[in-house]
């Protein structure tokens, strides 16, 4: 039985600690997602997280710390560029991958000698690993499945499978952290998120972009960050994801959704702005897109059998919203040449 608390209740936050120190796992809310979190120093609890997730073994998970003297505790080295990242964008959404401290279970890096860490801005997971210790928590949903940005999207996929989910309400955010590799000479992008790469180069210099984020990562690779290598953030209905001219697109998006209806289908159109005529979930502007983009993702798929995705500039927090939404699509994208 999974039982729903809201987190600032009275023995809420305490209930938690006590089962992540008994070595159970607990889903919690952050500003990006919630996450399904495990203490980082309980192998077996590490695991067990895999386990209720159907998480491939491959997949690395991030460690929350609620500053940087416990960060430095998980890293075997400290380096001024993540000193300084960590000084410009903690609490936040960035997470920092570098090369592990001895003595983390191995389960956390996926085999690899490395660490991704992160310090959450929302004040329920905070508390949670001030209470209880650095917490290792990917998003709280089946593997593959779209995130949770609300505590109803977790017990959709895990209720009956963990025993306590703490509700903050809808998640600010809405998209999962930035990831940053600082193990080299230059810091690279694992997976795009709210701090762009624009914010990190204001800090560190220049800035490089991993193969994986618009694309699957080649042949043989393998993942350093959460997101990158399966199938992720897919809904039960098929995404299409549209790129080109606005108009364009719009118009494409249009006559697809005429085809899919004659045939009998159920299509939805999401993007940004009115699409009149059509059944649609859209937002006023991109930055509230990517807030609700997992939402509609989970609360259409019942309803519709095809999704129909207005693709966005790939500035700013765009890059993030085109990289979850192609992976959503399973790569399946239509090029419109407005000419």
């Amino acid at each position: 039985m999974t039982s729903v608390r809201a987190w600032d209740e009275p023995g809420a936050l305490e209930e938690a600690a006590r089962l992540l120190r008994a070595g159970d796992v607990v889903a919690f809310p952050t500003e990006t997602v919630y996450g399904l979190g495990a203490l980082c120093s309980l192998e077996s609890a590490v695991r067990r997280v895999f386990e209720v997730k159907g998480r491939p073994a491959d997949n690395p998970l991030i460690v929350h710390v609620d500053g940087v003297p416990c960060a430095r505790s998980l890293a075997r080295e400290w380096t001024p560029v993540a000193q300084a990242l960590a000084g410009a964008f903690w609490p936040g959404p960035l997470t920092l991958v570098l090369p592990r401290a001895p003595g983390l279970p191995s389960a956390i890096s996926a085999g690899l000698d490395t660490v991704a860490l992160r310090m959450p801005a929302h004040p329920c997971a905070l508390a949670l690993v001030s209470r209880a210790g650095p917490v290792a928590a990917p998003s709280a949903n089946l593997s593959g499945r779209p995130s949770p940005t609300r505590a109803e999207h977790v017990f959709a996929d895990l209720g009956g499978r963990i025993p306590l989910i703490l509700d903050g309400g809808p998640c600010e955010k809405g998209l999962e952290s930035t990831v940053l590799d600082i193990t080299g000479e230059v810091p690279v992008i694992l997976r795009p998120g709210h701090v762009t790469a624009a914010d990190i180069a204001a800090v560190a210099g220049d800035v490089g972009l991993s193969p994986g984020v618009l694309g699957p990562l080649p042949e043989g690779s393998k993942a350093v960050s959460p997101g990158v290598m399966h199938r992720h953030y897919a809904p039960l209905s098929r995404v299409t994801v549209f790129l080109g001219e606005e108009e364009a697109v719009r118009a494409s998006m249009a006559g697809e959704y005429e085809k899919l209806e004659e045939a009998g289908f159920r299509p939805l159109m999401v993007g940004i702005g009115a699409f009149l005529g059509y059944e649609s979930r859209t937002a006023a502007d991109m930055e509230a897109l990517a807030r609700d983009f997992y939402a509609i993702l989970l609360e259409s798929e019942k309803e519709y059998t095809h999704l129909l995705v207005q693709g966005v500039d790939g500035q700013g927090v765009g890059l993030a919203l085109m990289n979850r939404a192609l992976r959503a699509a399973d790569y399946s994208v239509k090029v419109v040449d407005g000419t």
